[in-house]
């Protein structure tokens, strides 16, 4: 039994091996690409949209509400990334009702490229939000001699977040080997049912971690921006105007 769809080799280029899991990489960025096209193509702004429209409308609102409840800022700037990382892992796990199919979450080097993608997220992010020096002040609060804890707890996180999906997706994937192997006509109904519902629940909490990280990092700049002395005239300020 394969563990990982790194190791089924599904054709060789040039003396490169290619693995199932860049194949079925592509062949869910293709689906998704396909889909994306076919169903903006016929948006309108009528009051009577199609199913399509109303099923991207939902999904996209209760995204935006997700990320406005998380980081409690707008979440315009962030419903791309947040966005793209929900779908691609939801649509990776969810195909798994196809027989043949082996999802690229299994793969540890998958999970690690997507953990990857938040780890240089969010610096980005709070580089935009609060510039850069503030960003990286933030990492020596409420002493510089934090700093290297505060890499190393970015780092630690970043490899949890993709342990996290490889542990999920691989357990799976062994379970339903095993399980298959004892009753092959019994379980394999009821586990592909778990394992959509599973499927979901990862790219969720994948997801939501995402946009937590990026929102501790943008929350930094309100807590300079409190601290900092600029914030006391104003405060100062309107004190008098409620004297007068």
């Amino acid at each position: 039994m394969e563990i990982t769809p790194d190791t089924h080799i599904i054709f060789t280029v040039a003396g490169i091996a290619v693995s199932a899991t860049v194949v079925w990489t592509w062949v869910v960025m293709a689906l998704l690409v396909a889909a994306s096209i076919a169903m903006t193509r016929n948006l309108t702004s009528d009051f009577a949209p199609s199913r399509w429209q109303n099923f991207l409308e939902a999904l996209i609102g209760e995204t935006q509400r997700q990320i406005a409840e998380v980081s409690h800022h707008d979440p315009g700037p962030y419903l791309p990334f947040v966005g793209t990382l929900f779908v691609f892992i939801a649509t990776s796990n969810l195909l798994i009702v196809f027989p043949g199919y082996e999802p690229p979450t299994a793969s540890l080097s998958t999970t690690a490229a997507l953990a990857l993608c938040v780890l240089v997220a969010v610096p980005i992010y709070g580089i935009v939000e609060s510039g850069l020096w503030r960003y990286l002040k933030n990492y020596m609060e409420p002493t510089v001699f934090m700093l290297p804890f505060n890499v190393i707890g970015e780092i630690s996180r970043t490899i949890a977040l993709a342990v996290r999906l490889y542990g999920n997706a691989m357990s799976g994937v062994v379970l339903a080997g095993i399980l298959i192997s004892i009753a092959p006509f019994l379980f394999p109904v009821v586990l592909k049912l778990l394992d959509l519902l599973i499927g979901f629940i990862q790219a969720y909490i994948f997801s939501v971690l995402a946009m937590v990280y990026i929102a501790s990092a943008l929350r930094a700049r309100r807590g300079n921006a409190a601290s900092s002395p600029d914030a006391q005239p104003s405060s100062a300020t309107n004190e008098s105007k409620k004297g007068a």
